[in-house]
């Protein structure tokens, strides 16, 4: 229908290509969903581009935008279809997350967050932001999928409880993601060169995080050999090659910890000193790991959306019938308030 808008006609094609993929019958399927969310300007284009074989300069990510590629299995096989969406706007469109993520889509879904390892003082809140707003959202699809299809949220359960040993310490410490999560640290060239204290804190907060959540963690930057460890892994979300098993805990190092393989043991405890931790009221392990970090880097008090440029002001996007419409509905939106304001002071007066 005409009357349909560009986000109505995505999400129904979403919504098509997931419910063709089976009723939970156990069978491997073909396409597979890939979700970017993270730091503004933290990489996430660049790694997608990486990953899908595309040498073109990365372009800034408007809203919610999505690629895809394919992947031949073998001889008279139909390819493997891998669907990347990236958010882009940092912590400002959390709304878009409920478009490509749906009770339909869920099964075959994975989440990569990407953070910017040079600005420490985001971080915390972008990565507290992104994953309580995709988990919140991706709970109530696992209710909505429970309604109609039990058997593939159990199925979804097992799985991802399959990445930790059935005898881990930690099994009933932790709370992960019912869909793969992976987070990538970016700009590590640029991370490498912080204080060696600052670094500590960094790597032991991502690997509690990483670890709560069930997911993998792993660092990257500009280095060849590093995008093509994370284009593996993207891979293995993608199209389901097979997962490594490398492992790399050490902070002078870039990290690289599979889903499961990392424990609260040795991780150890939150770097402060144990007259302080006392001090510090926490209500979880989770809140006392960001009130450490918080007191290392403490968080810019900036609105996060005042950094982000109104599209429909963006110079680039330009339309000129439509600026003029947007500019006397403006007007008209003004001019109402106004009259509105005064409404209320008479009525005001008048009692």
């Amino acid at each position: 229908m005409l009357s349909e808008t560009l986000w109505e006609i995505a999400k129904a094609e979403v919504e098509n290509r997931g419910s063709s993929g089976g009723e939970g019958d156990g069978l491997e399927i073909g396409e597979k969903s890939v979700f970017f969310i993270g730091s503004k300007n933290g990489g996430k284009t660049t790694i997608i581009l990486r990953c899908l074989d595309r040498d073109e300069p990365p372009k800034p990510t408007l809203a919610l935008e999505y690629t895809y590629g394919r992947r031949a299995r073998g001889h008279n096989i139909p390819k493997d279809i891998a669907h990347f969406w990236e958010l882009g706007g940092g912590t400002s469109l959390l709304d878009l997350i409920s478009i490509p993520i749906t009770s339909d889509t869920l099964r075959t879904f994975s989440i990569v967050l990407v953070l910017d390892l040079s600005k420490p003082n985001d971080l915390w809140p972008t990565m507290e932001n992104l994953l309580q707003a995709t988990k919140s959202h991706i709970d109530k699809m696992i209710m909505k999928l429970g309604k109609t299809n039990s058997k593939a949220v159990s199925e979804m359960r097992q799985k991802i409880w399959s990445n930790m040993q059935k005898d881990h310490p930690d099994r009933e410490l932790v709370d992960p993601f019912l869909i793969p999560l992976v987070i990538i640290g970016s700009k590590y060239d640029i991370f490498q060169d912080f204080d060696s204290e600052k670094r500590k804190v960094m790597c032991k907060t991502l690997r509690f995080v990483a670890h709560y959540y069930g997911a993998s963690l792993m660092f990257t930057s500009k280095s060849e050999a590093l995008l093509l460890k994370i284009r593996g892994v993207i891979n293995q979300l993608a199209f389901g090659i097979d997962k490594s098993k490398s492992i790399c805990v050490d902070q002078n190092k870039p990290l690289f910890i599979t889903a499961g393989l990392d424990s609260l043991s040795q991780i150890g405890s939150p770097p402060v000193p144990d007259n302080d931790i006392g001090k510090l009221h926490a209500r979880s392990p989770m809140e006392l790991w960001k009130k450490v970090y918080e007191r290392v880097f403490p968080p810019k008090s900036m609105n996060t959306l005042k950094d982000t440029k109104d599209p429909a002001r963006d110079p680039q996007y330009a339309e000129r019938e439509v600026d003029e419409m947007r500019t006397q509905k403006d007007q008209e939106l003004e001019q109402y308030k106004r009259s509105s304001s005064k409404s209320w002071k008479q009525i005001e007066l008048d009692s």
